[in-house]
């Protein structure tokens, strides 16, 4: 099926392009395989988490010593490293905090992402050589907000979602700092993810990293006398998605996004998979050098958002960017898209004879053909030439929670990710 083009909104004429600089590319990395994963497909920075004081306390994250190991890997492939601590914390967790900010600064983050004011303040006590990096949480909306936080220490500031691309460059160009904005994912329906929803639901915390995303379910009008009648909102007989934001794509808007003068371009998705990560980091990590490349004669290139149009997703907007009513509408159309089904593993290692091992998500067969996601080359298809279990005996198929060899028609690196086409 076609993927509709996203609209070619440009910025306001009274806004002339700059000489800027490359920006940075920040992918999430929810645990140690999606750290490798980020890193093997060009991620400049990655953002993760320990074990508590982050909002994704279900995305795996990391301990103490693999928080170590996370930034030694990261930085051998000159990969900075931001460690999430941005929670609005009680009094109770004042203590742990500071020993986590402690470790932070012993396993030489390269930042601190932080929403709450205390735990800013503490980190300018605890690690004061560990920059401080303001969360979106924390509702950056205009240059004023930022030049404040500036003069409490901070250093970068991921704005709040919903600015437009306007309003970023007037931020950029008032305030003396390095800024940050999300280019791709999921967005909360509500103001920069303050929402109370999935604490009266479900009584978990959104805030502190336990929200169950209620505005994801399926909602339907039920009147008081008649509690086993429901009733759809919309023409949608499943109901309706009134908080259903659809997921942010700026693929196709790499010039305006960088012309604002901002210094990081983020990726939502802690808690995605590793088919997401590599999918959606190759290829920003191929916009973003393409247009640096040669910005006069840059275009978007179409297999980019076809490409990512393949993971798991809700339909693609550009967001508040354009201050376009139909960018930020609920999601009506079909509650996910893309094709996850098609994921079927990723190369563990590379033998002689372009043999593979790779390490099975999904069942694959002998006579099916496969795509693989190699970075900085276009996705490349394949014929199976050959199937193999893990001892090198031949077999018609591959389950998931397996290892198996494949013998492909061409050579490809570990961390390669294998699709199924067709």
């Amino acid at each position: 099926m076609a993927i509709p083009p996203m609209p070619e909104t440009q910025l306001p004429a009274d806004n002339p392009p700059l000489t800027l600089a490359k920006p940075e590319l920040l992918a999430p990395a929810g645990n140690f395989e999606k750290l490798e994963i980020a890193i093997h497909y060009g991620a400049d920075a990655v953002y993760l988490a320990g074990k508590d004081f982050s909002l994704r306390n279900y995305s795996g994250n990391f301990t103490d010593e693999q928080l170590l190991q996370a930034v030694s890997l990261a930085h051998a492939n000159h990969v900075k490293v931001y460690v999430a601590c941005n929670i609005y914390s009680r009094n109770d967790e004042s203590d742990g905090i500071g020993h986590f900010l402690e470790t932070i600064g012993r396993v030489k983050a390269d930042a601190v992402i932080v929403s709450d004011p205390g735990i800013v303040r503490l980190a300018q006590q605890i690690i004061p050589r560990v920059a401080i990096h303001l969360s979106t949480q924390a509702n950056t909306t205009n240059y004023n907000s930022a030049l404040f936080w500036q003069s409490a220490g901070v250093k970068r500031v991921n704005l709040a979602r919903e600015l437009s691309l306007s309003e970023v460059r007037q931020i950029c160009r008032h305030a003396n700092m390095e800024t940050e904005i999300f280019v791709h994912g999921a967005m909360c329906i509500s103001y920069s993810g303050r929402c109370l929803l999935s604490t009266f639901l479900t009584h978990r915390d959104s805030n502190r990293g336990l929200c169950s995303h209620p505005c994801r379910w399926r909602y339907a009008l039920v009147e008081e006398l008649r509690p086993d009648e429901f009733y759809p909102i919309t023409e949608d007989p499943r109901g309706t998605y009134v908080f259903n934001s659809k997921d942010l794509c700026m693929i196709q808007h790499l010039p305006e996004l960088i012309q604002t003068g901002v210094t990081s371009l983020k990726i939502e998705g802690r808690m995605k998979g590793i088919h997401y990560l590599a999918t959606v980091v190759k290829a920003y990590r191929d916009a973003i050098d393409t247009y640096v490349a040669d910005p006069g004669n840059f275009t978007s290139n179409p297999r980019w958002l076809q490409d990512i149009s393949q993971v798991y997703h809700r339909e693609y907007s550009t967001g508040f960017y354009f201050g376009e009513p139909e960018a930020m509408a609920p999601n009506y159309a079909d509650h996910h898209q893309g094709q996850i089904h098609r994921f079927i593993g990723k190369i563990l290692a590379c033998r002689d004879h372009n043999h593979h091992l790779v390490e099975i998500r999904n069942k694959i067969c002998r006579t099916d053909s496969v795509a693989v996601l190699s970075p900085g080359i276009p996705i490349k298809n394949s014929e199976i030439l050959g199937l193999y279990d893990a001892d090198g005996q031949p077999v018609d198929q591959a389950q998931p929670n397996t290892q198996a060899i494949l013998k492909l028609a061409h050579r490809f690196l570990k961390h390669d990710i294998i699709c199924k086409t067709g």
